[in-house]
């Protein structure tokens, strides 16, 4: 039977490495991945959260043209194009589409549909969707869509996302451990 997968794109479809580079060498920090403990990269660098939104909007563009793929997630897609709908929704901004869909055709990747939201509650868009599971890095939305959707959210393991999780939220260490689980689940 197809299912909708819902798949967030930073830090989950891309690596989530990919900011370090450019704040270490814009804030001249020599930060290793193991090191971002939280999501709030302002509180890391010590600026206010307009200092940081102000310096995203002046590199996102040349990040998320450049940004690496998460270690064998393009196989798990292609995999799973086969059966089932490809949705992604990220809290990219909407003036990002253009790059956003650019960076899927370099990079090959399967789609059915990208939705840049521009904010980090996706719950609305994924119950108005229909999403039948979801991939996500950010600990909070994890948490927060597998208790208000109902859904398996696979919480991709990073230093930020830490925290304890809820039982619908399932940890997993790379895309071929969260491919096994979702065989499983189906």
């Amino acid at each position: 039977m197809k299912k909708r997968f819902g798949l967030d794109i930073d830090g989950t479809v891309t690596c989530p490495t990919s900011f370090i580079s450019y704040i270490n060498k814009d804030f001249n920090k020599k930060f290793s991945f193991d090191e971002i403990t939280q999501y709030d990269l302002s509180r890391l660098l010590k600026i206010t959260p307009e200092q940081f939104l102000n310096w995203l909007r002046n590199k996102e563009k040349e990040i998320y043209t450049n940004a690496p793929l998460a270690k064998k997630v393009k196989e798990t897609l292609a995999h799973w194009e086969q059966d089932h709908e490809l949705y992604y929704i990220s809290a990219r901004g909407s003036h990002l589409h253009e790059v956003t869909e650019e960076w899927f055709t370099k990079m090959l990747l399967p789609y059915d549909h990208i939705e840049l939201i521009g904010k980090h509650n996706k719950i609305e868009t994924i119950k108005h969707h229909d999403i039948d599971i979801f991939f996500e890095d950010k600990h909070d939305n994890a948490c927060n869509i597998a208790e208000e959707c109902k859904i398996p959210v696979l919480l991709m393991d990073t230093p930020y996302n830490r925290d304890p999780i809820p039982k619908q939220v399932i940890r997993v260490k790379n895309w071929t451990e969260a491919r096994k689980w979702v065989e499983k689940w189906l």
